[in-house]
């Protein structure tokens, strides 16, 4: 039988390294994203939690200062793993998603159950966006568009990244960048790619084609650790950051979207491996995201703040070092 032809990479070329094969890209010693024929065994299995339509924040939409300056760290939750992150005098979001669904369709995919935690008019002048990776919960473009238009912000993100950002929004600033690399941003601030254990996809002929990341934001006030999407894959990532970095100020870890475990372990890590992640990483605080703005899988709308409290009390470590983070919420990080 002859060999089955390779596509192309449609987003990204260079030479091959410990996560690049030259056309894909792959988590070292990791798992490869599921087979369809899973998918479909997960879809049509059934024992989905139903989410209610709305589930409000008990908190308000924020309106967030103008700078927070020097080592002060704010940090404001705008939903799912968009958040707003102000220190030193600089205004940075990750992966920030205004749309009300998250989805190639604007009439069909998960729709979110809260507004945004900030209203689009209401941010600060943004200097950095943080995007992780090219899932739609991740990377909106209609919200970049919008930045683009308003804030004309750098857009810092993982390998093959930029060719889809440059096609939907043409003229925004890019800086793409490998695992390893160390970006400076100004204000003493530089940010650091880093590796997690994930995938990419925009559809169905495109998988592994643009790199995933996580990122460390280096500050004067201590060094901030956004994990993007992640599985928790035996700790390893989390080790590599310690052994890199030292510690952390504060870790954005995703808590949600982890059921069945069969199908998401590899790549969704849940509130308990997430606590796991915050000690193995050496963080004296930690925000759960990724959860409660749109229904992507299994589990019920509050489990994953109701486990997270549970592996918190299983590990003996107090509920004010991690927490799940609501629309809205705002939370002045304590100093190291």
């Amino acid at each position: 039988m002859a060999a089955r032809k390779r596509v192309a990479n449609r987003y990204y070329s260079g030479p091959p390294s410990d996560h690049f094969d030259g056309t894909l890209f792959f988590n070292p010693n990791g798992k490869s994203p599921a087979r369809f024929s899973d998918l479909l065994k997960w879809q049509l299995g059934g024992e989905r939690s139903k989410w209610p339509t709305a589930d409000p924040s008990p908190f308000h939409q924020a309106t967030p200062a103008k700078r927070i300056d020097g080592s002060g760290l704010r940090l404001t939750m705008v939903g799912h793993s968009s958040l707003l992150i102000q220190t030193a005098g600089l205004n940075i979001i990750t992966d920030p998603v205004w749309s009300q669904r998250a989805s190639p369709l604007a009439f069909a995919g998960p729709k979110r159950v809260n507004p945004p935690g900030i209203a689009f008019s209401s941010l600060p002048p943004i200097d950095l966006v943080l995007v992780s990776h090219n899932h739609y919960d991740h990377l909106d473009l209609a919200t970049l568009k919008r930045l683009k238009t308003k804030h004309d912000p750098l857009v810092l993100a993982p390998l093959g990244n930029d060719a889809i950002i440059d096609a939907g929004v043409p003229g925004m600033r890019l800086s793409v960048h490998d695992w390893g690399e160390r970006v400076e941003i100004g204000n003493d601030v530089a940010v650091h790619v880093e590796p997690v254990h994930h995938w990419s996809a925009r559809g169905t002929r495109d998988r592994r084609m643009a790199l995933w990341a996580g990122f460390v934001v280096e500050t004067p006030g201590g060094k901030v650790y956004f994990a993007g999407d992640t599985g928790f894959h035996d700790g390893i990532n989390y080790r590599l950051m310690a052994a890199r970095h030292g510690g952390f100020r504060l870790a954005i870890l995703p808590i949600g979207a982890y059921e069945p475990r069969w199908f998401m372990a590899p790549h969704h890590q849940n509130p308990e491996e997430a606590v796991q992640g915050m000690l193995l990483c050496n963080a004296a605080y930690a925000a759960g995201c990724h959860w409660g703005t749109f229904r992507l899988t299994n589990e019920p709308i509050d489990e994953p703040a109701r486990k997270l409290g549970e592996a918190l009390n299983d590990q003996g470590v107090p509920q004010e070092r991690f927490r799940a983070l609501r629309p809205g919420e705002v939370w002045d990080v304590p100093a190291l």
